[in-house]
């Protein structure tokens, strides 16, 4: 049996319209073309640089890409100078959270601000609210500075989950209501899982999330959840003893680990071929030695109100009061299971879990890179979690995912190959969102105007 504190997670939407109040909109893409000029390309559909390319963008589209000597520029066109800088797709953020209940427009859009200024391009909501269905259709029609949407419904937890009944009522309604997926929680009985599944595939919608503990991950293999978040489930299950308590995704169990479970594990999600979207930064961040004082430094923070980060302070001071031995075994543990499941070739996703502890909205999905390379991926590896595996989850390789003709122009402008260091992501000269270019004195202008 597990036990898992949902209130950790749930309370997501309650710290995201925490964070401060925002930006007017602004013009959505521009009508007249935007041009990059003599920029190192980085398609991410292979591991390659293209270079002293000039990338043609009109009316939100991607329409000309090739050698700056060849280049025909449109007459009038918007001119980006790209000499010594590095053109890449924009990110995903496939485990985001936004705002929701009463918190205020301004507090959501600020959200989907920092998200977009830190080269998030798509987000994946996974806590829905009916306001999400709005501010979706509000973000593809360019009426607000913001990535592309999709959004989980209301959560499927113990409380909202708790008879088959329930559940197979809320799946209709959430199907109908047009929300993207269906968000598991903790909590939810077996069979009321299966119900829930049942009416899913029969209505096809997909189901992602936690892996409820009278689930198992086994089960929710079989059941090919849309994505498994947080890696949850797969500690529990290299247990010795399948009953005992589990408390925040193993951090209790490294006594009672078999890890000559671990090949079987790995090869049955690479059978199933379930995505996983493990937000491994959200555990360094609290599982790690790093002390409070250098977390609260970190840049970012700035824009977490007082509040909030007082509630991380507290929990990252209760987890440095456990056990070291047993806080580094877990996260030892977990980046072998990243490596040895994307080398068996479980397709990943990037996800960091924002805002949730010490995680920024946006900024989190870059220190989750670097999480994903010090779980021993490559920085191309960790790249296309973010950007080309994004539009095959999403069976949308033909408008987004990569640097091409004709796809989606989200676009991510930086001062150094990320290929060559992923922490080069963080040198953002610029970002575009459907379109819609934002310098980087323009993003610095626009949150400093909010914090």
């Amino acid at each position: 049996m597990r036990r898992m504190n949902t209130s950790h997670f749930i309370a997501c939407g309650v710290l995201a319209g925490a964070i401060w109040a925002g930006l007017a909109p602004r013009p959505a893409a521009q009508s007249v073309a935007t041009v990059f000029v003599g920029v190192s390309a980085l398609p991410m559909d292979k591991e390659a640089v293209l270079a002293d390319q000039t990338v043609i963008v009109r009316e939100g589209k991607i329409v000309s890409i090739g050698p700056t000597a060849k280049a025909q520029i449109p007459a009038g066109a918007i001119r980006i100078e790209g000499k010594g800088k590095f053109l890449m797709p924009g990110l995903a953020e496939m485990h985001a959270h936004i705002p929701a209940g009463q918190a205020p427009d301004s507090a959501v859009e600020r959200t989907l601000f920092l998200y977009a200024a830190s080269g998030i391009t798509t987000i994946r909501g996974m806590l829905g609210d009916p306001r999400h269905l709005t501010y979706r259709e509000r973000a593809a029609r360019g009426e607000i500075v913001s990535p592309l949407i999709y959004t989980s419904g209301p959560s499927f937890n113990a409380k909202t989950a708790s008879t088959k009944e329930m559940a197979v009522e809320a799946v209709i309604a959430q199907k109908k209501a047009g929300y993207d997926l269906l968000k598991i929680h903790p909590g939810v009985p077996r069979d009321v899982f299966d119900a829930l599944a049942a009416k899913a595939d029969e209505l096809t919608i997909p189901f992602a999330g936690h892996v409820p503990a009278a689930v198992g991950l086994m089960r929710a293999l079989e059941a090919k959840y849309a994505s498994i978040d947080h890696l949850d489930g797969f500690v529990e299950a290299l247990t010795k003893d399948p009953s005992a308590t589990s408390t925040f995704f193993g951090t209790n169990l490294m006594n009672d680990v078999d890890e000559s479970k671990f090949p079987a594990l790995v090869s049955a999600a690479k059978a199933a071929g379930v995505w996983q979207v493990p937000t491994q930064v959200l555990l360094d961040n609290l599982l790690n030695d790093v002390s409070v004082d250098d977390l609260a430094a970190r840049p970012e923070m700035k824009y977490m109100p007082p509040e909030t980060m007082k509630n991380w302070i507290g929990t990252k001071q209760k987890f440095l009061q456990t056990s070291q031995a047993e806080r580094a075994k877990l996260l030892g543990l977990r980046r072998r299971f990243i490596k040895a499941l994307h080398d068996a070739g479980v397709p990943f996703a990037l996800g960091s879990d924002a805002p949730q502890f010490w995680n920024v909205p946006g900024f989190s999905a870059h220190r989750e890179l670097r999480s994903l390379v010090d779980a021993g991926l490559t920085p191309y590896q960790a790249l296309r979690t973010g950007t080309a595996n994004v539009g095959v989850y999403f069976k949308t390789e033909s408008t987004t995912g990569t640097l091409a003709v004709g796809k989606r122009a989200d676009l991510l402008l930086l001062d150094a190959n990320p290929l060559q260091g992923i922490d080069n992501t963080w040198k953002i000269a610029g970002v575009m969102v459907n379109g819609r270019w934002l310098s980087k004195p323009d993003i610095d202008k626009r949150l400093a105007e909010g914090s």
